[in-house]
Formats: structure tokens, C-alpha cells, sequence
């Protein structure tokens, strides 16, 4: 968030009018023909920057502004801090074309930096990417005696070849290999000199610079790297640390195979032991070829950083150096044994030592992701069971660092990202979905789409029930783990919770022991195969309820629901999904009661019931008893209206020989006698502060329901015929004491008298009501000349002439 003093300007800055803008550039262009460059033109343009950086829209300069933008940007003596404004300002402009910047004939490496900054952010329309990329490899090999270094090049040639790798020429290429070589494995072991001013008291016998030193203080006795220290560093150190910065992207770029091509090429058969013992009696280094010997150079880089990582470091920075520099020394082994099986033995005893040792060090946990990814990767030609290193993994970070968001993410992006690898191992990460969920109930909005990319993965016909349940309960998993930290002693120095509630009074409660086992359940780390009735839970942690975290979880659960069912209704077989039906019907009225949630997951529950009806239509005639149960509620009407809505359209739709021969004129009487005295139930009652009002949708649904089910047991026509002229009388004249607004009643009204039409010709009523397969099809409601609108119009027509005829 900005200050007030800066939410000031930036409102102002997108205030200025364009007309304001042209007078304000006017007085730009004559402060940058002076031939002295003062604070005036700093001010000036530091003013221009803010305006067409405050608006996503672009800002149109005069044509000389923008010249002599570009002018300034490439004048050799311009001071540094005026190139970098102009260059700001020419990139908030990109793309644009009255720009005619060029970097052929920049000598200075920083300022080609600056200029090619500004040529990559107009994209590709002139090739600017390939000329870029040419003339910083042609600063490359003219090796400068004197002036800037080359390290301000080093991200443009990254940058050139994430955009454009198809640019660089092979000897472009080995060239830079040869150059990463020297940086990386040859860069000074003594530390720099510092700058001095100069001058007649600047001292002359200055202490000569000692050699760098390790991160606990002790003296380097190898080569040089990134976790070196020093008080000053030299070029080619700093070169050093920025090679090993775009080192794994350059390797996957100068792959023979590709960035992602997997290790399936005839190399294959000498992934045996017979690799061990090639590796023993590799070629000499300098005999190699560039791309090997990088590949050599950057395994004894990683190596010595894995030996650096073992240090106690004596600063928390240095500490914190050491954690991202292991994870990505992993990483580059792991581009390293995909690119050459060779390197393969002569990791994996240094791996297995490391992931040992961060087993015990929570401080390096984050390390262990790639170690689980190389041995996913290797595991098999290495002939390494990757399954215990998993397992422990899937069983410890979830359940102890959940509350660590960049942890989360990086754990569940792995999981994601190692799908196709996983293989026999994928039991684990199913199993272990109680504990993913754990990281999706505390950092529910920035997990919500990697989890929604995972499910499909994570669930399948063992797990669907248990997952569906964890899903439902996911608020109150978030409550739990908040309750979890407030009653754990190592949290209480750090407030990991939500403080905006100091001390909830289930505080004391949960540690009753008829909660413990509820709670053992909610915060268990693998898929046990059973579940519990949670309800007392709710309770207890209700207090909790109203905490943000719980609320924004709340809200990500009908999207993970929505994706879900469409995972599981892919391989779902007919008892699979009866159970799912059944879990419907039961949680509906069993939610952790959290603001809205309860409104917002009865939608989603509704519609994947009709979803799971029309995949088995069976389920209506095989489920019947749960489902008068469920109908026979009349508080249902109230508390589950959209559940009770697709329940009532479910029962109309599918209660039907059409579509299961197992259905019987009992059933269907059943159900009819249910449905009649619901809906008198519900139309009778008055609607009070604590009984509100009926839906109209509800109420349609039903009589268009009772119609259907009489169409199809003709004895009960009379009776929905004299329901539904009540219907439409109570319609048309509302009782005094009845609110129904206009509107419902006139939509009441209407659908009344278009069922009782239909019913006066009871074999067009089922033709329309109970349609065939056949008659279902798209063309039968497109076509005004066959069936469905052909029929409609017949029965209208026939109905109108016979109530003429009776009034003659």
C-alpha cells in the first residue's frame, strides 16, 4: 500500500490533461538542450516518469521529447542517473513507433544495457531481439581493457536468450560456455579494493586486500563463489556470482535434447553400474568440449556449495544466501544428470548425505523439494526408492509449515509440476491429500488455481467420498489449524493466528476429550478410508467463524467443489455415485456455519446432484427411500431451497419407466402423496419473522413435478387437476394476511394454468412431460414442424375449440 503522500502525487500525475502534459514536455526538451545537464533536467524528468507511469494508458510525448530522450539515453558523457530516467520513460512508452533507437554502435556495455532494456520491451517487430542479442556478443569478444565491465551485459544476453534462443549462432554459444567457465571456476580468491576519492589524503599505504572467506569467517581454501565473503569484491567476482544466476537457464538452453525433452535416448542402457566406473575415469577437463566442460565446471560450483552449506553462517543474510543458494545447486544437478547420465553416481551419494542432514534442520526444509524432484527424476535409473523420501516429505512439511506461504506454494507447485513423473508413487501424494488440504485452508486464495489444476490428479473412486467430505470441511480445517497454533507452545512467540481475536472461548473446550478425537480426524495427515459426522466440531469452533482467513477459504470452496465433481464424474461408476448423491443429501444441512458459505455451496450442491442424476438416472429410483426422507422436511423448504428445488426437478425428470424399468406405480404414489402434502404444507403455512415466505421456484418446481408423476400414473390426474385449480385460484385472489408481492403470484398463476392445459389431454401431457430419448433430441425443440412445438400448438388449439363449443 502507498503512503497518503504518494497516493497524492500518483492521483495527481493521472490527472494531468494532455494539454497540460505537451506544455510540461515543452519544458522538458529545453532543459535537455542545454548543454549542461544540471538537477533542473533530473527533477524534470523524475516528474515525466511519474506521469506516464501513474495510468495504465499510454501518454503521448511531442516527437522532439522523445528524440531527445534518445538522444540523451545514448550520449557517452551523459551522467548515469539522466540515462537511467530516460530509459525508464522510454520503456513505460513500449511499444512504440517513433522510436529509432539503435544498438549497433554502442561500445559502453552498461549503456548498451540500458538501450537494449529499452529495444527487448518493444517486442519483435523489427528484430530487435536478434540485433540486441548480435551486438552484445560482439561486445562480448572484444574483451575491454578499460571502462564498465562486463557484468551490466550479463542480463542482457540472458534476457536474449529466453526470448530468442534460435538467434545465437554456435560459436556465439561456445564462446559464452567458454566465458562461464573462467567466471565460474577461476574468479579471484582475494578480495577487492575499495574506491577511494583520491586526493592528497587518500592513504598511501592502504592494507593490502586478504582473501575472501567462508560465511563462519574462516580464511577460502578453494575456489571462489557465491557464498564467499569479502568487504570488497573484484570484477570478475562479481561476473562469478552473476554467471551462476543464469547458469541452469543457459544449461537447458545449450541442451542437445532441449529444456524439457525427457532421458530417453540410447544412453539409456548405460545407466547401469557400468556408469559408475565411466565416471571414475572421465576425459580432462581442458580436452572437453565448451558445453562439458561447463557441465564439469558447474558440478564441482554445486558441489562446493553444498560443502559451503554445512557452514554455521555468521549473519542472518549470509544464512539466508545459503538456503537459495542449496535449493538451486540441487536444481543444477538435477539439469545435470538429465543432460549427461555420467554425473548421476557421482550425485547421488552427496544427495542422500544432504537430504540426511536437512531432515533434522527445519531452518532447510525448502531444500528438500528439489531433492524429492531429482530422485522422482533419477529413482529408477539409479535404481533409489524415491517412495520413503516422499512419504517423508508428504508427512512432515504440511502438517508442521502450513503457515509458511512461500513454502506452500513452492510444495504444492511441485506436486503439480512432478505429475508426470510420480508414477507408482502417485499413492503417496493421493494419500496424502488430508495434508495438502492442510496448505489449501491457510492460504486458500493464492493456492485456489494451482489446487484446482491438482485435483483431478489427487482424487480418484477409493478417495472421492473421504476428499468430497475434506472439501466441505475445509473452513473449519482452517479454524482448526488457527486453534492448532493458538494452543501451541512453539508458536506463541511468533502470532501465526489471526490476533484479531485474542481468546476465542473454545480455547479451553477443545481440550475436552470428546473433541480430541474429532479433532485427531480434521487434522489427520493421510486418507483414512472413514469419516466422522463433524457437527459437534462446528460447534465448538463456531467462535472462530467470523476470522478472515476461515471467511476467504469459505469463499474458495464452491470453485474447488465445481472442479471436483468434474474429476470425478469422468470415471465414476453407479455406486460411486449414489454414495456422492447420499453425502449431498446428508451435508447439506450439516456446513460449518460461516457467512454466506452455506448459500454458496447449496448452489454447487445442487447442480452437480442434477450432474450425478443425468450421468445415472437410476440413482432416483434406487435411492427412493433417502429421498422421501429427505422431501418429507418442510424446514428444508427454508434452509435448502436450491438442494430441494434439483431434488423435487430430480424426482420429476427420473421417476419413470423410461429410464429404469424397476420403477413402479407404488413409487410413484409415494412420492406424489410426499410432494402433494409438502407443497399444501408450504403454501398453507403464513410466513413469519422465523417461517419466511415460500420461493415461487420451489413452489413451480413442485406442481410441475406432481404433473409429471400424474402423467404417468393417470389415477392421480384428478387430484393435481383440483390442486392445481386451487393453485391458481389462491393465486389470482392472495389472501388478505399474504405478502406474495405480484410478480410470484402472476408466475404461480401461469404455470398452473399451462399443467392443468396440459392435463385435459392425458397422452400429450406424458408425451410432453415424460418425452423418449428420441423426443429429447435438439431437433424437436428447433423445428416448428415436428413433435414438441407441433404438439403444443395441437393440444392449445383443441383446448380453445372445446371450451367454445361448451360455451355455444
Amino acid at each position: 500500500m502507498f503512503t497518503a503522500g504518494a497516493e497524492g502525487l500518483l492521483h495527481q500525475a493521472r490527472g494531468i490533461q494532455d494539454e497540460e502534459l505537451q506544455k510540461f514536455c515543452s519544458r522538458v526538451v529545453k532543459l535537455l538542450q542545454k548543454e549542461e545537464l544540471g538537477p533542473d533536467a533530473v527533477d524534470a524528468l523524475q516528474r515525466l516518469f511519474l506521469i506516464v507511469s501513474a495510468t495504465k494508458y499510454k501518454r503521448k510525448l511531442e516527437k522532439t521529447c522523445v528524440d531527445l530522450l534518445q538522444t540523451t539515453l545514448c550520449a557517452p558523457k551523459c551522467p548515469e542517473q539522466l540515462q537511467l530516467l530516460c530509459t525508464a520513460i522510454l520503456r513505460e512508452r513500449s511499444p512504440s513507433d517513433d522510436l529509432n533507437l539503435s544498438c549497433d554502435h554502442v561500445q559502453n556495455s552498461r549503456q548498451l544495457s540500458l538501450v537494449a532494456s529499452v529495444l527487448l520491451a518493444q517486442g519483435d517487430k523489427k528484430e530487435e531481439v536478434r540485433s540486441v542479442g548480435q551486438r552484445a556478443f560482439r561486445v562480448l569478444e572484444s574483451r575491454q581493457p578499460e571502462g564498465p565491465s562486463l557484468r551490466h551485459l550479463l542480463p542482457v544476453v540472458s534476457k536474449v536468450t529466453h526470448l530468442a534462443p534460435h538467434t545465437l549462432h554456435e560459436d556465439q554459444t561456445n564462446l559464452l560456455s567458454k566465458r562461464l567457465v573462467d567466471w565460474l571456476r577461476y574468479a579471484s580468491v582475494q578480495q577487492g579494493v575499495p574506491h577511494t576519492s583520491g586526493g592528497f589524503f587518500s592513504a598511501p599505504r592502504a592494507r593490502q586486500p586478504g582473501p575472501v572467506t567462508e560465511v563462519d569467517g574462516a580464511v577460502a581454501t578453494d575456489f571462489f563463489t557465491v557464498l564467499s565473503t569479502g568487504q570488497h569484491f573484484t570484477e570478475d567476482q562479481w561476473l562469478n556470482v552473476q554467471a551462476f544466476s543464469m547458469l541452469r537457464a543457459w544449461l537447458l538452453h545449450t541442451s542437445p535434447r532441449g529444456p524439457s525433452s525427457p532421458d530417453t535416448d540410447d544412453k539409456s542402457e548405460l545407466e547401469g553400474s557400468t556408469l559408475s566406473v565411466l565416471s571414475a575415469t572421465s576425459t580432462a577437463s581442458h580436452l572437453l568440449p565448451p558445453q562439458e566442460r561447463l557441465r564439469e565446471k558447474a558440478f564441482e560450483y554445486c558441489q562446493r556449495l553444498i560443502e559451503q552449506s554445512t557452514r554455521r553462517a555468521l549473519r542472518k543474510g549470509d544464512s539466508d544466501l545459503q538456503k537459495a543458494c542449496l535449493v538451486e545447486a540441487v536444481l543444477l544437478l538435477d539439469v545435470l544428470c538429465r543432460q549427461d547420465p555420467s554425473f548421476l553416481y557421482r550425485t547421488l551419494s552427496c544427495l542422500k548425505a544432504l537430504h540426511a542432514r536437512l531432515c533434522g534442520d527445519p531452518a532447510r526444509v525448502r531444500a528438500l523439494l528439489p531433492i524429492a524432484q531429482f530422485f522422482l527424476n533419477h529413482g529408477e535409473a539409479a535404481a533409489v526408492d524415491s517412495e520413503a523420501i516422499l512419504q517423508h516429505l508428504f508427512t512432515r512439511i504440511p502438517c508442521e509449515l502450513f503457515h509458511s506461504p512461500m513454502l506452500a506454494f513452492e510444495f504444492v507447485c511441485f506436486c503439480r509440476d512432478s505429475l508426470p513423473v510420480f508414477g507408482r508413487n502417485l499413492d503417496i501424494l493421493r494419500r496424502s491429500f488430508p495434508n495438502l488440504f492442510k496448505l489449501l485452508a491457510w492460504n486458500s486464495p493464492a493456492l485456489t488455481s494451482e489446487f484446482v489444476a491438482l485435483l483431478p490428479s489427487l482424487v480418484d473412486s477409493g478417495t472421492a467420498v473421504e476428499m468430497l467430505h475434506a472439501l466441505l470441511d475445509l473452513p473449519c480445517l482452517t479454524a482448526a489449524l488457527d486453534l492448532q497454533l493458538r494452543l501451541s507452545p512453539a508458536a506463541a512467540e511468533r502470532l501465526l493466528w489471526d490476533v484479531s481475536l485474542r481468546n476465542p472461548s473454545c480455547l479451553e473446550a477443545s481440550r475436552d476429550p470428546q473433541f480430541q478425537g474429532l479433532l485427531q480426524h480434521l487434522l489427520r495427515a493421510t486418507a483414512s478410508g472413514t469419516t466422522e459426522r463433524l457437527a459437534p466440531l462446528h460447534q465448538l469452533l463456531q467462535p472462530l467463524a467470523s476470522l478472515t482467513r476461515v471467511v476467504q477459504c469459505a469463499e474458495a470452496v464452491p470453485t474447488l467443489l465445481q472442479a471436483f465433481f468434474s474429476a470425478v464424474t469422468q470415471f465414476a461408476d453407479g455406486a460411486l455415485t449414489n454414495q456422492l448423491a447420499l453425502l449431498l443429501l446428508e451435508r447439506s444441512d450439516s456446513l460449518y456455519q460461516v457467512p454466506q458459505y452455506e448459500a454458496h455451496v447449496h448452489r454447487v450442491l445442487s447442480s452437480q446432484f442434477l450432474v450425478l442424476c443425468a450421468r445415472h438416472p437410476s440413482l432416483v429410483v434406487e435411492l427412493a427411500k433417502e429421498l422421501l426422507e429427505f422431501v418429507g422436511s418442510v424446514s428444508s423448504v427454508h434452509s435448502r431451497e436450491a438442494m430441494l428445488t434439483a431434488v423435487v426437478w430430480a424426482v420429476g425428470e427420473y421417476l419413470s419407466v423410461s429410464w429404469d424399468r424397476r420403477c413402479t406405480v407404488e413409487q410413484i404414489n409415494r412420492f406424489f402423496e410426499a410432494l402433494e402434502a409438502l407443497l399444501f404444507e408450504v403454501t398453507q403455512s403464513r410466513p413469519s419473522a422465523t417461517l419466511p415466505k415460500c420461493p415461487p421456484r420451489v413452489i413451480t418446481v413442485l406442481m410441475t413435478t406432481l404433473t409429471k408423476l400424474a402423467s404417468r400414473s393417470q389415477d392421480l390426474i384428478p387430484r393435481v387437476s383440483l390442486f392445481l385449480s386451487k393453485m391458481r385460484s389462491l393465486a389470482q385472489n392472495p389472501a388478505p394476511s399474504s405478502d406474495r408481492c405480484g410478480e410470484d403470484a402472476g408466475a404461480v398463476c401461469t404455470r398452473a394454468a399451462e399443467l392443468l392445459t396440459l392435463l385435459k389431454m392425458p397422452s400429450v401431457a406424458q408425451f410432453v412431460l415424460t418425452p423418449s430419448a428420441e423426443v429429447s433430441e435438439p431437433r424437436y425443440h428447433r423445428d416448428t414442424n415436428t413433435a414438441l412445438p407441433l404438439a403444443l400448438r395441437t393440444v392449445s388449439r383443441l383446448v380453445e375449440k372445446e371450451a367454445g363449443l361448451l360455451l355455444g
